[in-house]
């Protein structure tokens, strides 16, 4: 079978599509083929070694996908033909993966399958982000920095579905306008959000802030929210992690607040069934639709990692197989 592999550590140009042996499921595995696949910053950091999952090469890229159950295990929750998406540390950028069960979830028949491999990493997270770390609550106002990105899309909607008013931090009026179809009522540029978020919330200051950039506008971001806000650190994309002054979080009575999901979720199964479960109505009804801005063949993976890693992506890429 066609497999997307890491030959050595020099990036996205990198990368190859390898005939390799296809998987056996193992004990507990679900296998699965493959549809269509997830594309992350996460991968980009892996062809350079510089995530902190280091394989040595050559392996399989890719981290979420969606496709067919081929085959499980006896007693499993699912049967061949199914519609599903699983995630898995690396691996999915194949025509077939066998991945631990308790990764795999039920895939919707409303929600195609480019649309699917967009959603575990990404929708978990803004799920984590906003409900079991933030608290949020419906009327409350969510700052979204990277808001036309893979992460910022994916918290957009899924704010906008709980029923908050988001305000998306964008570089660009290209991206403002992804922001916008995502469901941001208000977007500020970069330069000079924190007064265009003062005279948005009349001086009040927003609920939340969300940030998978880190960087230089950490700390304008505490200082639009109001009292008892929360900020909410999910990332780092900008590559400079911030620091903070924790008399600011005196001055206001506010939190910053790490987002790992992964380090939470994973040892916890009951939990990630629980909050996929939460995501099914909103998936189902369209409220959350995974904003594609480009589609690739697994034979261009470098080239889709390219994008990525130039910055230049808004919402999600796919590959299809």
């Amino acid at each position: 079978m066609r497999a997307v592999q890491v030959v050595e550590l020099g990036g996205p140009a990198a990368v190859r599509v390898m005939d390799v042996d296809p998987p056996a499921r193992g004990d507990g595995e679900v296998l699965i083929d493959v549809a269509a696949a997830g594309v992350n910053f996460p991968d980009v950091l892996l062809t350079k070694g510089m995530y902190q999952y280091k394989p040595d090469p050559p392996f399989t890229l890719g981290s979420e996908c969606a496709g067919t159950v081929r085959e499980a295990g006896p007693g499993s929750r699912f049967s061949p033909g199914d519609r599903v998406v699983a995630f898995t540390m690396s691996g999915v950028f194949s025509e077939v993966v066998a991945v631990p069960e308790h990764t795999v979830l039920p895939l919707p028949d409303e929600v195609d399958f480019a649309a699917g491999a967009c959603l575990p990493m990404n929708y978990l997270t803004a799920h984590f982000t906003l409900e079991t770390r933030g608290g949020l609550k419906a009327g409350e106002t969510v700052l979204v920095q990277g808001a036309a990105g893979g992460i910022g899309t994916a918290v957009v909607q899924l704010a906008a579905a709980l029923g908050a008013t988001v305000i998306g931090v964008t570089s660009s009026e290209a991206k403002a306008d992804v922001a916008k179809r995502a469901g941001a009522t208000h977007t500020v540029g970069v330069e000079g959000f924190k007064d265009a978020v003062k005279e948005i919330t009349g001086g009040a200051g927003v609920d939340m802030v969300v940030d998978p950039v880190g960087g230089d506008r950490f700390t304008d971001s505490l200082r639009s929210m109001g009292p008892l806000g929360r900020l909410m650190v999910v990332g780092f994309t900008a590559g400079d992690i911030p620091t903070v002054k924790v008399n600011r979080l005196l001055l206001n009575n506010i939190d910053v607040r790490g987002v790992g999901w992964g380090a939470y979720a994973l040892g916890r199964e009951d939990f990630i069934r629980a909050e996929w479960d939460a995501l099914l109505p909103h998936l189902r009804s369209g409220a959350l639709d995974p904003l594609i801005s480009e589609r690739f063949g697994l034979e261009k993976a470098g080239e889709a990692l390219s994008r990525i890693d130039d910055r230049v992506v808004t919402g999600k890429v796919v590959l299809e197989v």
